[in-house]
């Protein structure tokens, strides 16, 4: 995976406000069907990996669990994020694309 690619395109989405940030906002989100993926950093704790995991299944959202939390809030320009969604369906099958190569 080149890491490179899919942080810069999640940073050309949040510039596009086309990303949410934080736990309850993105699962708010995907209860209501807009999010067409969550990201979920690689140290986010079990619970929050487990509960968001469960959400998206349910919901039937794409998600990928890849990252630091520092990388993916430097990825958007904030501080450390551990849960991101994406809600734009352009921005999504490019970033999962470049997330599973």
């Amino acid at each position: 995976m080149n890491d490179k690619q899919w942080l810069s395109l999640l940073g050309l989405a949040a510039r596009a406000r086309k990303v949410v940030s934080g736990e309850e906002i993105v699962l708010k989100e995907v209860r209501k069907k807009q999010v067409q993926l969550v990201i979920v950093s690689t140290d986010a704790s079990t619970a929050t990996a487990k509960k968001m995991n469960d959400k998206c299944t349910y919901y039937n959202t794409p998600i990928r669990v890849t990252g630091t939390r520092e990388v993916l809030g430097q990825a958007i320009g904030k501080r450390e994020r551990v849960v991101l969604g994406v809600i734009d369906q352009g921005f999504a099958k490019k970033l999962i694309s470049l997330i599973d190569q």
